[in-house]
């Protein structure tokens, strides 16, 4: 019997069971039932992607419109699909979604702030993505779920059905594909959750700076006393671990706008990673994970149901999706004021950038233009030294504009309302990985309370002669010899010789933006 009953007759839907909106219990049966879904120990549903445990960014399309043809940054990023094989898919997964005897279909809202708030339906085959939806957007009340009509964005998830790779422009059994015309998404061969995710937050990088919006890959916190924090980085630099503070609030972990009144969280949930996760590191995701939560790709005792973090030999991916609200200091709603501090984290593995630097508003868009961080030597075959890795604005997988328009709306902020800019290194010192240790979690968190606490902005600083920022002398309870890089290598020419190189790796990156960036951009990079 249907819950929630909804017409999907315009879609050319016609599945008689439409589950809409059902509670997580009731998602929980189906999802157990149907899809060999099991509760875990804490209660939370544990469940698996299929194949595809991560995004498929190779095979994400948009379609080439007239309406938004010259504003979007073609290539590599968003590659471009005629309409025609658009409504192949579209009809491939519509006609998948009627073979269902079940569907589900979860209305939701992307944006706390209601000014800028879009309604998005997803329609799917599995109770599993009605639940991640269900935690990952903005659940209506009963007046507005009964009130809601005209999504802005509808998408339709038939993944386990492939594409046809026959289909002009396909080039796998998998398309993940949007139009900003029809307000419509379709996804085929994956059944990972994180598509859905990361399509909404590429409608909100399209439609914010139209509105003199900025859309951000970042997280959010606020002081007791209102005073917000941002937080940009790339996975594995430490941006969910150092945001989630038991001193201060919650805003959102992975996706916020700053508009002219503050900042907002588009999302109504989190999405950590899991893998190596404990009580003792990170205490408030690991209490987090309880019933209505929804693990993916987790490995668990088949007797006790116990998970094992540690177990990557399903992925290295392994993921939690939960409620916002089930982090005890999340601030609800999610919208704060607009932020004294901007941190960008960085894990630098040729272990030559400082654990904390300050950044003119100039710098601030090079090296959030750049997005660098660093892979780790030996995680590939024949990898001896580490490897740069540079994603725009640190989240170049989800950006529509040029990275130059995104950077330009920051910098305007910054200057708008004087915030403070800090690039804080999580990576290596002492030497390059292999030979120097990773930057303290202890001296980390130290110098993230001295930018909250202001102490930071005030300190004595010297300048940098190859990236010309300025480092701190002092920093709280933080040795003095840590914040200066040189004096951590035995071999001062050694060091030289490895900051000159990423220096050199900055400058050749950023050769692909410097026609959309100005002399003043430029010229703030490293000497």
């Amino acid at each position: 019997m249907s819950v929630n009953p909804i017409d999907l007759e315009e879609y050319g839907i016609h599945v008689s069971d439409v589950i809409r909106n059902a509670t997580p219990a009731r998602l929980y049966e189906y999802a157990i039932i149907d899809e060999h879904a099991a509760i875990s120990a804490s209660g939370a549903l544990a469940t698996r992607s299929g194949d595809k445990t991560g995004r498929s960014p190779k095979d994400k399309r948009i379609v080439e419109e007239e309406e938004s043809r010259d504003d979007i940054w073609w290539g590599d990023v968003n590659i471009q699909l005629n309409d025609r094989s658009f409504s192949i898919n579209r009809q491939r997964a519509i006609d998948y979604l009627n073979t269902r005897s079940r569907i589900f279909v979860f209305d939701g809202f992307a944006g706390w702030d209601p000014d800028y708030q879009l309604k998005i339906r997803v329609i799917a085959e599995s109770a599993y993505h009605a639940l991640f939806m269900h935690n990952m957007l903005i659940r209506p009340t009963a007046e507005e779920l009964q009130a809601f009509d005209a999504p802005d964005i509808t998408i339709f998830n038939s993944g386990s059905f492939p594409a046809n790779p026959y289909t002009s422009q396909m080039t796998s059994t998998t398309s993940v594909d949007l139009s900003f015309n029809r307000g419509e998404f379709v996804i085929l061969g994956t059944q990972y959750a994180g598509e859905m995710k990361k399509g909404v937050f590429t409608v909100m990088n399209y439609l914010m700076p139209k509105r003199d919006v900025l859309s951000m890959h970042c997280s959010a916190n606020e002081s007791m006393d209102g005073r917000v924090s941002l937080f940009f980085g790339l996975s594995g630099t430490g941006k969910t671990t150092l945001s989630t503070d038991p001193h201060r609030r919650l805003i959102g972990d992975d996706e916020h706008c700053w508009t002219s009144s503050g900042v907002f969280n588009i999302e109504g949930g989190c999405y950590a990673k899991v893998i190596h996760l404990s009580e003792e590191s990170e205490p408030e995701i690991y209490q987090a994970i309880r019933y209505g939560s929804v693990l993916e790709n987790v490995v668990f005792d088949e007797a006790t149901h116990e998970v094992n973090y540690d177990d990557a030999s399903i992925t290295e991916n392994t993921r939690v999706a939960y409620p916002i609200d089930y982090i005890d200091n999340a601030k609800i709603p999610c919208i704060g004021g607009h932020p004294e501090n901007i941190i960008f984290l960085t894990c630098d593995a040729f272990g030559v950038l400082p654990p904390v630097a300050k950044l003119t508003p100039e710098q601030a868009m090079y090296h959030f233009i750049s997005g660098y961080t660093a892979k780790v030597a030996g995680t590939e075959m024949n990898v001896n030294e580490p490897t740069a890795t540079f994603s725009a604005c640190f989240g170049a997988a989800f950006l529509v504009w040029h990275p130059a328009k995104y950077a330009e709306l920051l910098a305007d902020r910054i200057r708008q309302h004087d915030s403070h800019v800090w690039l804080v290194n999580t990576g290596w010192a002492g030497g390059p990985y292999g030979v120097g240790k990773r930057m303290s979690i202890k001296h980390t968190r130290g110098i993230i309370d001295a930018i909250h606490d202001g102490t930071l902005a005030t300190a004595n600083t010297k300048t940098d002669p190859i990236f010309r920022f300025e480092v701190p002398e002092t920093c709280g309870e933080v040795p003095s010899e840590v914040l200066w890089p040189e004096d951590t290598w035995e071999n001062p020419t050694e060091y030289k010789h490895h900051a000159r190189r990423l220096a050199d790796l900055f400058h050749e990156n950023f050769q692909k933006f410097a026609r959309g960036a100005s002399d003043a951009i430029r010229n703030a990079g490293p000497s």
